[in-house]
This record gives structure tokens, sequence and C-alpha cells, in this order.
């Protein structure tokens, strides 16, 4: 949609206006979108030092509760690794193409996600069709009729992917088992070379990371299995449930919209009506070098993660009342969760599994939330 009249290009879009274009929206962001070679050098080489430093803690320390603390904080940087990985992926990292893809395979290598086949999965399919059920497949709501048609296995899955309590399970078994690890072919048609090289990077360093680890133990005289545990699975569970928690709240919430038909997705202009702007305390955000101001990022793609803030403010300055901004709480976390199990496409709501209605039908919310 394109705005019928804008006096001024610095003044806010009233709600009764429609929607800018989104090469509009682009083009308030582009003071944004300079890149830095030696920014990025700097971000990969402080993250891997924090990941190298957890991981070797989790052995050198002789307190399990400091262990399990080391490796917990070692998902995290995991997670920010990733955000990194995330940026050269869309080629936001540095200006320059070819380094970008170095970079990107290089940050990835802790969260064992090849480089090429989350490209695909995520720069084509989920930024290219966000929240078009039959083509984005994160978090994708099933129907009550669909819920219905599982087998028992399936049901009970899918209770405790939308529990609130298993974001990682679902990441792990339905992205990374599924979609990014040696893939097969009826969850990645496409077959090419690169997708084998990739997914075998990432397995070369999980077995080094884990002959490191189980060395490392032996030669101080350590349980291996407690080093493996601590030193290996609770970094990459809790990457897991980082990323699977992620991508939840940024999609999910009541006053978001899932479509199945293409024309209605495209006229909701989805690169800001599908997305959340999830808040928190403490610079929380900026630990996780600000991929939480995700509206600024489905606009555009190319604003580096250390813009993400400044971008994200100038739309909300710009779109008043038009973006979704939640304030982050467990309270609110666990009510989205227990009102977003399914998804009824004719009513245009969120479902609990019997196929009532837990959120206003997209007609009846106000302005604001329709945007």
């Amino acid at each position: 949609m394109t705005a019928l009249h804008t006096p001024n290009a610095d003044q806010p879009i009233p709600l009764d206006q429609p929607l800018p274009h989104r090469k509009t929206l682009r083009e308030w962001l582009t003071p944004l979108s300079e890149r830095s070679t030696v920014r990025a050098f700097v971000l990969l080489a402080l993250d891997y030092a924090l990941f190298f430093t957890l991981i070797a803690a989790t052995v050198l320390f002789e307190s399990v509760w400091a262990k399990l603390l080391c490796g917990t904080l070692a998902g995290f940087v995991i997670g920010r690794l990733f955000v990194i990985g995330h940026d050269a992926c869309h080629q936001s990292l540095t200006p320059h193409r070819e380094l970008n893809k170095v970079l990107g395979r290089i940050a990835f290598l802790p969260s064992l996600t090849p480089y090429s086949l989350w490209d695909t999965g995520h720069n084509v399919v989920h930024h290219g069709y966000t929240n078009l059920k039959g083509v984005d497949f994160v978090w994708t709501p099933l129907t009550a009729e669909e819920f219905s048609a599982l087998n028992p296995v399936e049901r009970l899955l899918q209770r405790a992917y939308r529990s609130g309590w298993a974001p990682g399970l679902y990441y792990m078994i339905e992205i990374w088992w599924k979609r990014e690890f040696f893939p097969n072919k009826t969850h990645m048609p496409t077959r090419r070379p690169i997708f084998f090289k990739d997914s075998l990077m990432v397995s070369v360093f999980g077995v080094l990371w884990i002959s490191v680890v189980a060395s490392a133990a032996v030669a101080t005289d350590q349980s291996v299995g407690l080093a493996l545990l601590m030193g290996v699975v609770i970094p990459f569970f809790f990457w897991n449930t980082m990323i699977g928690f992620v991508v939840y709240v940024h999609h999910t919430h009541v006053k978001v919209s899932w479509h199945d038909n293409k024309a209605a997705w495209t006229k909701a202009a989805p690169f800001v009506s599908t997305t959340v702007h999830l808040t928190f305390p403490f610079k929380i955000g900026a630990m996780m070098h600000h991929i939480m101001e995700h509206t600024a990022h489905h606009v555009d793609m190319s604003i580096p993660l250390y813009r993400l803030k400044q971008a994200q403010a100038k739309l909300e300055e710009m779109l008043p009342g038009r973006i979704i901004v939640q304030p982050f709480s467990w309270k609110w976390y666990f009510e989205t969760a227990k009102n977003c199990k399914l998804y009824d496409f004719s009513r245009e709501c969120w479902t609990d599994f019997r196929g009532a209605m837990t959120s206003p039908v997209r007609g009846n919310l106000p302005p604001a939330a329709q945007a």
C-alpha cells in the first residue's frame, strides 16, 4: 500500500493513513545501514573468547554449580555468536559479501548451524513469506482440524511445544534436526552440494568440541560424562531453548495474525504486522545483540545488529500505534502460550486446542493492533 498524503517526509504517519510502501520505510532507515568490518571482527572475537573461556571453566571449576552456571552462560554466548552469523547471512555484518559468508560460517559453528541451509530457510522462506502458512515453517500454528488429525504422539509433542516450557525441544526437533542438519528430501527438496558440505563442517566442529572436553576431563581426572553434560549438552540445549524462545516471541502474540491466503497476507504488510518488538529491563536486549528489535530487522535486513536499536526507535517514531511493542514478563509469556495454541484462519484468531477462540477476531481489533 502507498500513503495517500504525507505532508512531510519526516512527520509520523497517522493511523488513518495507509501504511507507506516498504521502500519508503527503508528510506527512513538508510542512514543506519552502514556496516563496519572492524566492528564485526571485534564482536566475533569477543564472543568467541567468551565461549572458549566458559567451556574451559566447565572443566576447570570443581563445583558442580559453577560448572552448571558456566555451561548455561556458554549457551547464551552461542546465541550471541548466532546473531552475528545471522547478520552475516543477511549481508549486514560487513560491506564485503564473501567475507560475510566466511564470518557467518565461523559464527554459526558453536550452534552447529549449517550456513547455507539456514540462509535458504531463513532468508528465502521466513523473511520472504513471514507468517504465511504453507510456506513459512517457523512456529506455524495448526488448525483445530489439523491438530485432531495427528496421532497421539504428534499431539503430545504439539502440546509440549505450545506449553511455553519447551521452546528448545521445538527448535531442536522441528528446525535444527529436520531442516538444518543433513535434512532429508521431505524437508529440503532442493539438494545442493554446499548443503552437505556445511552440515559436514558443523559436524566436524561438534566432534572436535566433544573430543576436547572429554580429553580435558580425562587429563584432569574428572568424570567424562559430567564434563560432556556441563561443557557440551547444557550449552547446546540452552542455545536451542534460547533461539526457540526468541523466534516464538518474535511472531507469536494475540495481536499477530497468520495467513493462509497470499493475497490477504500481502495486503497485511507482513514486514510490520507479523513481528513483535519485545522489550526487556536491565539491557538484556543489548546482551542479545539487539535481535529483539525485530520489526526494524524485518523491514530492512541490511541494518547491522549494532544499529537495530536506533532503527527500531525510528520506525516506532514514524509509525505510532502500528508496531506491537510488548514489555516482557513471564506472566505475559505464559498467557501467550496459553492463548496461542492453534489458529483459525477463517475467523483470523488464535484458539485453544479445542478450537475455542482465545484472541479477538482480526476485524474487531483496534486500528493500532490491525496495522
